[in-house]
């Protein structure tokens, strides 16, 4: 059976920014002394909602003033380093959105961004060219954290389709577990930071190049 829709998760997937990611946290939790190992980041930060994230590292419970003011620190720190070494979309990831385009492929995103980061990268990536703003769900307190799969569902749903229809693209431990949990029709794992998926049942990816167009048509 042919695919006929995507969903993107969008940091380390569509955007190989995980390093700076990481950079950003370092800096963050430097300030507030304290440290976390790269892989300690990918179990307990990278594909979760800030709330979540910033009540782990605290150890504590936060208002929601206090969460909205860490999350804009942070992120403040990352877009600066975004906009240090110019990021674009990950290797073929323009040319497959071409391809979706092409052959009417319904696709969406669905990310843990919060606004903040999404309205950047519309401004600084032009992601509305290659994507209706209506199609991205991002962290608006409204879904539940990966790896819950409440926003994979969400999008699909938005897209008109089935899960089985759908084809997902994810990289962090959280995102993949809840991709798995929508049971779509097929998930990818897009290898950004070379890490160890081998405990997952999903096809692995370094380039959106290697997606076969045999899939959708």
């Amino acid at each position: 059976m042919k695919l006929k829709g995507v969903v993107f998760d969008f940091n380390g997937t569509l955007l190989w920014d995980t390093p700076l990611h990481n950079k950003a946290w370092d800096v963050f939790l430097q300030r507030y002394h304290l440290k976390m190992t790269d892989d300690e980041k990918d179990k307990r930060i990278h594909g979760r909602n800030n709330e979540l994230i910033f009540r782990d590292i605290f150890n504590k419970s936060l208002t929601s003033e206090e969460i909205l003011n860490f999350v804009e620190e942070k992120e403040s720190i990352y877009r600066d380093i975004c906009r240090e070494v110019k990021i674009d979309l990950a290797p073929g990831a323009r040319e497959l959105i071409a391809f979706l385009k092409d052959n009417r492929v319904a696709f969406a995103i669905a990310t843990a961004s919060e606004i903040g980061n999404v309205s950047f990268y519309i401004e600084f990536l032009r992601l509305d060219k290659l994507i209706d703003p209506r199609y991205i769900l991002y962290n608006d307190g409204s879904y539940k954290s990966k790896p819950d799969p409440d926003m994979f569902l969400s999008a699909i749903n938005i897209l008109g389709l089935l899960p089985a229809d759908v084809l997902i693209f994810e990289d962090s431990y959280a995102g993949i577990e809840a991709a798995l949990a929508a049971k779509p029709g097929k998930v990818i794992i897009v290898n950004s930071t070379n890490k160890d998926y081998s405990c997952f049942k999903a096809d692995a990816i370094v380039h959106f190049s290697q997606v076969s167009h045999s899939l959708f048509t």
